[in-house]
């Protein structure tokens, strides 16, 4: 006669049978909370789109957006479709509207300024601002100065331009910072307080595609030449020869991008022929 299984014996194989629906049962929900977030993301992006691109009143992200921007403006440029709608347009042609109604300033098409800048410009001292702009957050400005097309200025840099001003080329970059003193107090005599003699302006120039590092400071009668490079933390007291990368206080050559190209001279005419 044929013993009958035990329970016991069945038990791992009832054990597999029981567990097998559930497992697919909970494999299927894992999949089905995957494609449920997946659709949920997707959502999201396409309403925080859907806000960034409305051309209605403020919304719930527009604060935060156009703080944003006034730290790192380089986000327009960077993605100018993305950042630069109808709610930024229409925000920077109000600041800009403001500045230009109370100083001498004149701005460029698609300039850009963020949060707590102060430009100041008396009649005489005007600030120019070319095409393409950008100006971070709280810098502090104040004429006579001219900014080239495609010229960045990044958080808290300070501009005084003296009597005969301050001027930066197209395309360069300025790191956070940045100081620039188009005048120079007077203080030869000893008998006298320095605030009582003077000052004195040369002026500052900077040329086309030169890329300043955070926190470099520029003393009056400095001329920097295009598409040189400032170390951070330079302090930058005599001329800077064009390709040239400087460094240190006071700044020096570390080496060139390429060396400047001698001066051709005139072939002389001969005066008899």
């Amino acid at each position: 006669m044929k013993r009958r299984k035990s329970n016991l014996t069945r038990m791992p194989s009832l054990l597999r049978t029981l567990s097998a629906p559930r497992a697919m049962s909970a494999s299927r929900c894992d999949l089905a909370t995957s494609h449920g977030n997946a659709r949920a993301s997707r959502a999201s992006r396409a309403r925080h789109r859907a806000r960034a691109a409305s051309s209605d009143g403020p919304g719930r992200y527009d604060s935060q957006k156009r703080n944003r921007l006034s730290w790192m403006p380089r986000l327009l440029a960077n993605d100018s479709r993305k950042h630069r709608t109808a709610d930024v347009e229409r925000w920077q042609r109000q600041v800009q509207e403001r500045i230009a109604s109370d100083e001498t300033v004149r701005f460029g098409e698609r300039c850009f300024v963020g949060h707590g800048v102060e430009i100041f410009a008396e009649p005489g001292r005007d600030v120019v601002v070319a095409d393409d702009v950008a100006i971070a957050a709280e810098c502090f400005i104040h004429g006579p100065c001219a900014f080239g097309a495609n010229v960045s200025v990044n958080a808290r840099c300070h501009i005084e331009g003296g009597a005969v001003g301050v001027t930066i080329g197209r395309d360069t970059r300025i790191g956070p910072g940045f100081s620039a003193f188009a005048f120079n107090h007077v203080f030869d005599d000893p008998n006298a307080p320095i605030r009582e003699q003077g000052v004195t302006s040369e002026g500052i120039t900077i040329g086309e595609d030169v890329w300043i590092g955070a926190n470099v400071s520029v003393t009056d009668g400095v001329d920097i030449g295009s598409h040189s490079v400032i170390g951070i933390g330079s302090v930058v007291t005599r001329d800077v020869e064009p390709w040239a990368v400087v460094a240190g206080n006071p700044a020096r050559v570390i080496r060139y991008r390429q060396r400047p190209k001698a001066p051709t001279q005139p072939r002389p005419t001969d005066a008899f022929s």
